[in-house]
């Protein structure tokens, strides 16, 4: 008799989020407690900490009364005998309190820090004539979203990989990167009376000697694609071999595909856009293919990020 495997009880999911829940609440409360008045004259206090763009740490750090203003400041980034320094800016706040702000671009491909995996230390250095100082920073709270038409950037939108700010238990600011995810993100759609040109990044996964494909109902269209430099590639397909067999639309999807049989649908996903099938937006186009009647072209974006191109024949072209 094979064994069955047992089923979770009722509500053992939520028992689980309850027990992750008061976890949170006992670590805050600990180094909210205990930790933060120890450290609070030796370390420097985030007032302001977030990564805009997917891609730019931007700090705004109180210093403590010791450290007095220091000549200048940079940011430390630490993992694992590997170390960085950004530059920072020192100032003076509105009641003689000093001030450090720092906007530090990450990952060698856009010319910045070039971080990799993993969790990184963050740390500000001071320096104050010959002498200088290492601070921890400290952050209370971790950023919250906001509300609006734009939202965070999840990922780098050049790289896709993927960087958060945390803490550890005792306030510590650490940086948490990780690779991109699998995907084929879309850089720029041309449409033209002749064709529909797609130039595009290959993302998280290497395409050994890779082709595209149009794929539609029942029907395969393969182009071959051209590698731009930078990571971008470019694919074409002339419209006179996309317009629709009868009088319904045809929707074209398009797919990446490599001699080793992986196959990734090209779209756009690495954006801070609520709302990107109107943002995004892209016109319709009327052409008449040599030897065909004419139609209308719509490349458009689906709800899941999907570039798609729909061809639809005109009415009067019956």
């Amino acid at each position: 008799m094979t064994p069955r495997t047992p089923t979770p009880a009722p509500g053992h999911g939520g028992a689980a989020a309850r027990l992750r829940a008061r976890a949170v609440a006992l670590r805050e409360r600990v180094m909210l407690g205990l930790f933060v008045p120890l450290r609070a004259r030796r370390t420097a206090r985030l007032r302001y900490a977030a990564i805009l763009d997917g891609q730019t740490v931007n700090l705004h750090a109180e210093l403590p009364p010791s450290a007095h203003r220091p000549d200048r400041a940079e940011i430390v980034l630490r993992r694992r005998g590997r170390r960085h320094l950004a530059e920072a800016r020192v100032h003076t706040g509105p009641e003689g309190e000093a001030l450090v702000d720092a906007a530090i671009l990450l990952g060698a491909e856009v010319g910045g820090v070039p971080v990799g995996t993993g969790r990184w230390r963050l740390r500000l250095r001071v320096h104050s004539g010959r002498s200088r100082r290492t601070l921890s920073l400290l952050l209370l709270r971790p950023p919250t979203p906001y509300e609006g038409p734009t939202k965070p950037m999840e990922a780098s939108p050049v790289t896709g990989e993927r960087h958060r700010l945390g803490r550890s238990v005792r306030g510590s600011a650490r940086l948490v990167s990780t690779g991109a995810r699998p995907a084929v993100e879309v850089a720029k759609v041309h449409l033209g009376h002749a064709g529909v040109t797609v130039d595009f990044r290959v993302l998280g996964t290497p395409a050994e000697d890779p082709w595209a494909e149009f794929v539609a109902s029942g029907r395969r269209i393969e182009q071959p694609v051209t590698p731009l430099g930078a990571g971008v590639h470019r694919v074409e397909v002339p419209l006179d071999r996309m317009p629709p067999r009868g009088t319904r639309p045809e929707h074209w999807d398009v797919v990446l595909t490599d001699r080793t049989g992986q196959a990734r649908r090209l779209g756009r996903r690495l954006h801070d856009v609520r709302n990107p099938l109107r943002v995004f937006a892209m016109r319709a186009l009327a052409i008449t293919p040599q030897g065909h009647p004419p139609l209308i072209v719509q490349p458009r974006y689906t709800p899941a990020g999907n570039l798609r191109i729909t061809c639809t024949r005109m009415p009067e072209a019956g």
